[in-house]
């Protein structure tokens, strides 16, 4: 397992990081069959804001994903989910700083059907949790979940997250009114978790 967070010649941050059975990697023009595999899913996307996807819905997403690469200061990481035994993308996360200054940022994450239930999603965000707060410097990391996105929240529960809120009738997705669950955790609480030492370094976050 290890870690590499590249700032190359023209300060652009490049993702990679492996854990025991994941890597999460930047994306390629080449990764949006896999991609498309199950964003194409309906029952996949039901509740996210966007979805089933067509061929050239998940072709914008990876020139999308790309041109997010190269974005200086970059606030946007949307990251490649691969099984390191045979490469095949599985799925996405994404990190984004919505509150640049105040160094707290958006985590999502998406694991295409036929892998749920075998840790995938929690081995995924624990990664993408480490790289913000060891890397970016973050204080805080922060996601949304539908209330009745139930595998979803004790995902994130499972990872450290608490809930602090819920959230009514905040957006319009797919012809409806939908709440969302608030969940959050702070750089503390996550070096508490994972053994790390209780006051992290702190510093101007890369994103």
């Amino acid at each position: 397992m290890g870690s590499e967070l590249r700032v190359d010649g023209e300060g652009i941050a490049v993702i990679f990081r492996s854990t025991e059975r994941l890597i999460l990697r930047e994306f390629k023009d080449e990764d949006w069959a896999d991609v498309h595999g199950y964003s194409r899913d309906a029952r996949l996307t039901y509740y996210l804001n966007w979805g089933p996807n067509t061929d050239e819905q998940t072709k914008a997403f990876i020139k999308r994903a790309i041109r997010h690469q190269t974005e200086i200061p970059r606030t946007n990481f949307e990251i490649a989910v691969v099984k390191s035994d045979n490469q095949k993308i599985i799925g996405n996360c994404r990190l984004v700083s919505r509150l640049h200054r105040h160094r707290s940022s958006e985590l999502h994450c998406i694991i295409r059907r036929e892998d749920w239930g075998k840790g995938y999603g929690a081995e995924a965000i624990g990664a993408l949790l480490a790289l913000g707060f060891e890397e970016f410097k973050l204080h805080r990391i922060f996601s949304v979940v539908d209330p009745e996105d139930a595998a979803s929240a004790r995902v994130l529960e499972k990872c450290g997250l608490q809930r602090e809120g819920h959230l009514r009738e905040h957006l319009w997705i797919k012809g409806q009114w939908r709440d969302s669950l608030l969940y959050a955790i702070l750089d503390y609480e996550w070096a508490q978790l994972n053994g790390k030492p209780s006051e992290l370094e702190l510093g101007d976050p890369v994103v």
